[in-house]
């Protein structure tokens, strides 16, 4: 036992080949030693109300881990480890120039441009008007605040969208092939609000009759009422069939770059590979879900790119909750063991540290 603790005081080293992704890189030796950090104060702790704080009682400090030749922007991050039995934390170094800030699924829903909730029984993004409204508020505070300061540093700008290619929004955003000209978005804007007017919002109420079997009445009643329905039946026809904007709760450029789902992940990885990034700081919207599995998702990305995650810039869905909170630390706690997590305000130019 007496060896055990002095073990949990002393540095924990170990030596690790890095091997290069990139063409060219050289390999290096990462010395991975470990001092424990005392007195830590709790992670992702700046916007409780939308980000339950971390708190682990033992936490490591390790060594810095991407260094560009080129850097100008800090980014600390941390990670967990069973092994080590605690959080580590590490600096990197990164070039701006190299780096995409990516916000997945901004959906425009319920922000005033027309695409609503349906009625009654309706559910899209977080699945009531209310909890939408809260993530809009998120966006607003936390998320486009964060975008518009990493625009000001020449970071490419980008966010990703459910469905294919449209018309509509081909010509309201920037994408891998085309800028449109400001007439082109004009017109498109007004296209857009007309096609997202046209539906009427309206589906069919909840079932007021389920038929149950004498054996088997739980599974009946859950295949007859799930709990999550999204479908024609309860959101009514075409309601997925519109061009779903960027959210208002966005200050969109016209450099800033769309990327359709339906196109798949290929296609933006080539993009971003043409644009010379090799670095992701990942936001948007649903930890559990989109943020992670969809085309601009971490686990896509985290295949090519050294991808932050931002962990106070991203929201879980929070069934049976009225706040994100404990989902989201959850979700980002899991995805902390593959990946790094980063937040805010530990994004900032070196030449402010």
């Amino acid at each position: 036992m007496k060896f055990l603790s002095l073990m949990a005081l002393s540095l924990i080293s170990f030596s690790l080949v890095i091997h290069p992704v990139w063409a060219g890189d050289e390999p290096r030796i990462y010395q991975n030693t470990l001092q424990p950090i005392k007195n830590a104060k709790p992670l992702l702790a700046d916007h409780p109300e939308f980000v339950q704080p971390i708190e682990e009682s033992r936490r490591f400090e390790s060594p810095l881990l991407v260094d560009d030749a080129d850097a100008d922007l800090s980014v600390r991050t941390w990670r967990f480890s069973y092994n080590a039995r605690g959080i580590i934390e590490m600096p990197n170094r990164i070039s701006i120039k190299k780096t995409a800030v990516i916000m997945v699924h901004p959906w425009g829903i319920d922000d005033g441009q027309g695409w609503q909730t349906p009625e009654p029984a309706g559910a899209a993004d977080f699945c009531t008007p209310e909890k939408n409204h809260l993530a809009g508020r998120h966006t607003r505070e936390v998320i486009d605040p964060f975008l518009k300061r990493m625009r000001k540093q020449n970071a490419l700008i980008m966010y990703s969208l459910i469905g294919k290619v449209d018309p509509i929004r081909k010509k309201l955003y920037r994408t891998f092939d085309y800028n449109p000209t400001s007439e082109e978005r004009a017109q498109a804007r007004k296209d857009l609000a007309q096609q997202l007017k046209s539906l009427p919002y309206r589906g069919k109420p909840l079932p007021a009759q389920i038929t149950l079997s004498q054996e088997q009445p739980v599974i009946d009643y859950f295949k007859q009422f799930s709990g999550l329905s999204a479908g024609d039946h309860f959101n009514g026809k075409g309601f997925w069939e519109v061009p779903v904007p960027v959210t208002a709760d966005i200050t969109v450029h016209d450099e800033d770059v769309l990327i359709f789902d339906r196109e798949g992940y290929a296609p933006l990885k080539e993009f971003l590979k043409k644009q010379g990034i090799r670095h992701v700081l990942l936001t948007g919207y649903a930890t559990d879900m989109c943020f992670c599995k969809t085309t601009a998702g971490y686990e896509n990305l985290s295949q090519d790119f050294n991808v932050f995650l931002v962990g106070d810039a991203t929201l879980a869905t929070f069934p049976a909750n009225s706040s994100p909170r404990y989902a989201t630390n959850a979700h980002i706690s899991f995805a902390s063991l593959n990946h790094l997590i980063t937040q805010v305000s530990w994004i900032k130019p070196i030449n402010s540290d």
